[in-house]
């Protein structure tokens, strides 16, 4: 509060003291203390609200932001997409053969029977296609996921 009396010696202080008194006489010393006490307040009570207006504005400017939700709302609208890509990937894997043989992990299709059974050309084809769709996919999901996480770390970081 009183920096300035730092590189001030006592002496010097007394010799100040002793010039006020002198030049303001003994009876108004009392009532300039009395003004400056006030006056000193006052500044102390002006810089407090200010701070305190500051602090207000701030928490409100930040609840006004809400980050934090902004940033779960992002967050579960680039989950649902995934999540839902995720379980179409599942059931395609759980339910699709490949070269006629069934996937490991993969739940069992039951075979047609032999009049619904599509020739052995098409049969070939429609696998290669399937098989192609399911890898095409999976690099979707991959690409999907990896942009996603990008985007997250980025949002995370400011």
């Amino acid at each position: 509060m009183l920096l300035f009396l730092n590189d001030i010696a006592a002496s010097e202080v007394m010799v100040i003291f002793l010039f006020i008194l002198l030049f303001f006489g003994s009876k108004s010393i009392p009532g300039i203390a009395r003004t400056m006490g006030k006056t000193i307040r006052q500044i102390k009570d002006a810089s407090d609200e200010v701070k305190a207006e500051i602090q207000k504005s701030g928490a409100d400017m930040k609840k006004d932001l809400n980050l934090k939700s902004i940033i779960r709302e992002t967050e579960e609208d680039l989950k649902r997409p995934l999540d839902q890509m995720a379980a179409d990937m599942d059931e395609a894997m759980n339910t699709r053969t490949y070269n006629g043989r069934t996937r490991p992990g993969a739940k069992i299709v039951p075979e047609t029977s032999e009049e619904n059974k599509p020739e052995e050309g098409k049969e070939q084809v429609a696998s290669k296609n399937s098989d192609l769709e399911v890898e095409r996919k999976v690099e979707q999901k991959d690409k999907f996921l990896k942009d996603s996480k990008s985007a997250s770390s980025k949002n995370a970081k400011q």
